[in-house]
C-alpha cells in the first residue's frame, strides 16, 4: 500500500477539521518513515528483490518495531500522547491523529504478503497478499482514494478557485504516480529506495498542508 493510505487522511479530516491534512498526510505514513532509516541502520531489513510480488520488488524480512500489530499500536498512542498532553492539541484532534498512525498497519494487512508481525519477536505474520495482483491492488487503491476525497469535499468547501478543483487534481495526480510504484523498475539500492520513499511523503504532505489550507470546514445547514 502506498497512496491508498492517504485515503485515511482525506477520511480522517472529516471528523476534526482542525487537523491539518499535511499532519495527517505525515501521519498515516509515520511507520514508513521510522522504517527506511531503521533499515539503512540495520534494525529492520528489507531485500531488494526484483519482482518479488507482482506489485513490489522487495522482501519486508523483519520490520516487528514499525508494522507488528502491536508496535502500530504503541505508536499510536505515542502520537495520542503527544498530540493530547505535548502538544495540548485537544482529545479530538490527538485522537485522529493517533488513529492515523494506526491506519498503516490496517490497509497494509491488505497487500502484504504475510510480513506483517503480531509482536516483536515476529513468530507469526499476517498479510492477504493482494500484492501479488498488480491490476487489483492499484483498483483497490484508487478506490480507496476517491472514496477518502468524496468524504473530505463533503467536509469541506472551497475558499477560492484553487481550493475547488486542486485537491481533486491532486488526487488524481497521486493515482497517476502509483502507476509507476506498482510497474515501474527494481531500485537501484535501499539507500536510493529510501531516499526517494522519504522525499515523496514529505513531499506530498508539504502539498497536502497548501492545498488543504485553500479550503474550509464546510457549513452544515441545520
Amino acid at each position: 500500500m502506498f497512496v491508498g493510505h492517504y485515503a485515511a487522511s482525506l477520511a480522517l479530516k472529516s471528523f476534526d477539521s482542525r487537523v491539518s491534512l499535511g499532519t495527517l498526510f505525515l501521519a498515516v505514513q509515520f511507520v514508513d518513515i521510522l522504517f527506511f532509516p531503521l533499515v539503512l541502520l540495520g534494525v529492520e531489513r528489507l531485500n531488494l528483490v526484483p519482482g518479488y510480488t507482482a506489485s513490489t520488488h522487495f522482501e519486508l524480512e523483519y520490520m516487528p518495531y514499525t508494522h507488528g500489530l502491536a508496535a502500530s499500536l504503541g505508536w499510536a498512542v505515542v502520537a495520542y500522547v503527544l498530540f493530547r498532553w505535548v502538544l495540548r492539541r485537544g482529545h479530538g484532534w490527538a485522537l485522529v491523529v493517533a488513529v492515523a498512525v494506526f491506519s498503516h498497519w490496517v490497509l497494509d494487512l491488505l497487500v502484504h504478503t504475510p510480513d506483517l508481525p503480531l509482536v516483536t519477536d515476529g513468530s507469526t505474520k499476517l498479510g492477504l497478499g493482494l500484492w501479488n495482483d498488480a491490476r487489483l491492488t492499484f483498483l483497490l487503491e484508487a478506490a480507496l482514494l476517491i472514496g477518502g476525497l468524496w468524504l473530505y469535499l463533503r467536509a469541506t468547501s472551497s475558499v477560492g478557485k484553487r481550493g475547488r478543483y486542486a485537491m481533486t487534481v491532486y488526487v488524481a495526480v497521486l493515482i497517476a504516480l502509483n502507476v509507476a510504484n506498482l510497474w515501474g523498475p527494481p531500485p537501484e539500492s535501499k539507500v536510493a529506495l529510501a531516499a526517494v520513499a522519504l522525499l515523496a511523503y514529505l513531499a506530498f504532505a508539504a502539498v497536502a498542508h497548501w492545498l488543504d489550507g485553500k479550503r474550509a470546514p464546510a457549513v452544515r445547514s441545520r
